[in-house]
């Protein structure tokens, strides 16, 4: 019998590696806590206000004091707060609230602390599917729409017309004439309300295969008076209404698909000569080595594994998950029948992709 050496421990490496891990659960329980606050609010009304007790800030909220204490606390040892013993009282930095307010100046990356909440909700539902290899559907997964909503609010409605639309040459001139619009995808509608604002002579239609979604983008439409666009659940699977839109968007939605090739092939045969496609999606690469440093790549993967690989299986699709990659993007952009597919990252934003396609 031939027995392998073991080689020796290192005992400092294994120490070293020891801490990080720990450090990796210090840093989710902070990251859950910062979901509560910004869901709650806590964050915004510390922004900007002088320190205050627990005691003068769960009054602020409307907010259990016993409670408040605690998150407090947690937020202190994160780092994240600031705090004067002698006086009991709480401070978060303007430097801080930079990036965990409604209103940051940096962007509000609490809104993606919600997605490591969401994880953990998920944990029973996923060790299901990674046992049986069955799937999910959306309505499996509380608060989604919420936090996509709020996601897209910054990376794509915020900088929509300062940023995105300048990408595809002449739009702008045509939307002020007047065209048809199809969001694919469009989840709550947030972008293509406004454009369907910007843009009153255009007409604007988003289709979402979640009710719940739809039925929420149509009535904040309605209470905005907006009378030229609409939305409507529908299932994109096999998806053509050959020369129907002059522009179409699809913003974080692709990869979601039970077939996403079939859908961007769809989209092409659906747009009028002279047509644009305008496609963002998460910007990492299909191949793992290139995403040791995209930025935060493990969340990445791990929403993939939790919510955009099953949602696809659950529908039938092949579960090309979040980081598809946008080699594989731009090939299906290719294979479908554009006569011009352009790449852009902007200078904001390493973490997305936008492809703007052309018939």
């Amino acid at each position: 019998m031939n027995v392998i050496d073991t080689p020796s421990l290192d005992l400092e490496r294994a120490e070293a590696f020891a801490d990080r891990v720990g450090g990796m659960f210090d840093a989710g329980a902070a990251a859950t806590m910062i979901s509560i606050g910004h869901r709650l609010g806590l964050f915004d009304g510390m922004a900007g206000a002088a320190p205050a007790t627990s005691t003068e800030i769960a009054a602020s909220t409307g907010l259990a004091e016993r409670y408040v204490r605690e998150w407090l606390a947690a937020m202190t040892t994160a780092g994240i707060l600031r705090y004067e013993p002698e006086t009991r009282r709480f401070h978060l930095p303007p430097e801080h609230a930079a990036c965990l307010t409604r209103e940051a100046a940096l962007g509000n990356l609490a809104v993606y602390a919600q997605h490591v909440s969401l994880l953990g909700r998920m944990e029973e539902r996923t060790l299901h599917c990674l046992k049986t290899g069955e799937g999910t559907g959306y309505g499996d997964y509380p608060c989604f729409h919420q936090i996509m909503a709020e996601d897209s609010g910054q990376t794509v409605t915020a900088g929509l017309f300062e940023h995105i639309l300048p990408l595809v040459a002449g739009l702008e001139a045509r939307l002020e004439a007047g065209i048809d619009v199809l969001d694919a995808g469009c989840g709550r509608g947030l972008a293509l309300m406004a454009m369907a604002r910007r843009y009153p002579k255009s007409r604007f239609t988003g289709y979402d295969l979640c009710a719940d979604a739809i039925a929420h983008a149509a009535e904040t439409a309605r209470a905005q008076g907006l009378s030229n666009i609409t939305f409507e659940t529908r299932d994109l699977t096999g998806y053509c209404e050959p020369g129907r839109w002059d522009f179409v968007t699809s913003f974080d939605a692709v990869h979601d698909q039970k077939d996403p090739e079939g859908l961007i092939s769809g989209l092409c045969r659906s747009l009028r000569p002279g047509g644009s496609y305008l496609m963002q999606d998460i910007g990492g690469s299909a191949h793992l080595e290139n995403n040791l440093d995209f930025p935060f790549a493990t969340l990445l993967y791990a929403v993939s594994l939790v919510h955009c690989t099953p949602v696809s299986i659950g529908q039938g699709g092949a579960g090309l998950g979040t980081m598809w990659g946008w080699e594989t993007a731009e090939a299906m952009l290719r294979g479908a029948g554009f006569k011009t597919v352009e790449r852009h990252v902007l200078a904001h934003d390493p973490m997305n992709v936008w492809f703007v396609s052309r018939v």
